[in-house]
């Protein structure tokens, strides 16, 4: 049994719950291969990825390409003498480093494979009113997300379970999912499965500020599905309107109660303790949002300070 020699790559936190279950477990880590440092926020700060964070305060290699066919990235990453890859939310490779390992490359997506393949799977999920989900490992190839799987777990999807809250769920089953992937390598007892290819595999978009945006034509469980899908990163979004006042709000929590009205779609209706929406089939209640210039808070500490007219209206 030839002993595993990994080169990581990944950038976010989900990635860290992964790199650090391989960590933990003894396996042997050549190096670690992330995004490169890049300003952030108002400062414009310089921002390490929390894989870098992760590799530097564990002393693992470290390597952060700007161009993944450099010649000079292309050789300090043979010198590793890697036999096998895994990554975990890192970008697309070129073939020259998917296929440089003698044990391949493989990657572990949030989502049961083929459906949700691309940048946003635990998002879209969520948003598309799924009840399960999970996590598979394959070999990656040229296309994004299509190699041949390997294993893959699953789990069912919270009622009112947010992306954040199913994020943190699924590191922890994909750690173990990892394991199990490098287990099998370790043995030479690997069995995969192709693909299918069909018109109806559901695809988990790039988020952008337009995917985001609520559209309260809608019904209210789609919408409700939106923010809880959205939260708390991107954050779904909508304007209110109140007199000669728009604000550019986000919803972070919301409820829906299904209820015939013949209230216009969009209405704002306010208490001195609660805000809700009317929608074509009900209300759409909002728990926790945030106003421009504001941190996110819950609806009554919102409503200590502002006042809505009967004429607000949510577009």
């Amino acid at each position: 049994m030839e002993k595993l020699r990994i080169v990581f790559m990944g950038t976010p936190e989900f990635a860290v719950g992964i790199l650090d279950t391989i960590y933990k477990n003894n396996y042997e880590i050549v190096g670690v291969i992330t995004a490169a440092d890049k300003p952030a926020g108002r400062g414009q700060k310089i921002k390490y990825s929390a894989v870098k964070e992760y590799a530097l305060e564990h002393n693992l290699r470290l390597l952060q390409p700007t161009n993944l066919k450099d010649e000079t990235f292309l050789e300090e990453l043979r010198s590793l003498n890697a036999n096998l890859q895994i990554v975990v939310a890192f970008r697309m490779l070129p073939e020259v480093v998917w296929k440089m390992p003698k044990f391949g490359t493989f990657n572990l997506h949030a989502s049961l494979l083929p459906e949700y393949r691309g940048a946003a799977p635990i998002n879209w999920a969520i948003i598309n009113g799924e009840t399960k989900t999970g996590v598979t490992t394959f070999f990656i190839d040229d296309k994004i997300d299509t190699g041949a799987m390997i294993l893959s777990d699953e789990t069912l999807i919270g009622e009112n379970e947010t992306a954040g809250e199913l994020h943190d769920r699924l590191m922890v089953l994909g750690s173990g999912t990892v394991l199990k992937t490098l287990a099998q390598i370790e043995q030479g007892n690997v069995t995969t499965t192709i693909q299918p290819t069909n018109d109806d595999i559901k695809t988990a978009y790039k988020l952008n500020k337009d995917n985001c945006k609520i559209d309260f034509s809608k019904s209210g469980s789609e919408i409700h599905n939106l923010v809880r899908g959205l939260s708390p990163y991107p954050a779904a979004w909508c304007f209110i309107k109140d007199k000669d006042q728009e604000w550019n709000v986000k919803l972070y929590e919301t409820s829906f109660e299904k209820e015939v009205h013949e209230l216009e779609t969009g209405r704002v209706l306010s208490t001195k303790k609660e805000l809700k929406i009317a929608v074509k089939d009900g209300y759409l209640i909002l728990h926790s949002l945030q106003f421009p210039g504001k941190k996110r808070m819950l609806t009554h500490e919102l409503l200590n300070g502002i006042t809505f007219t009967e004429n607000a209206v949510a577009l």
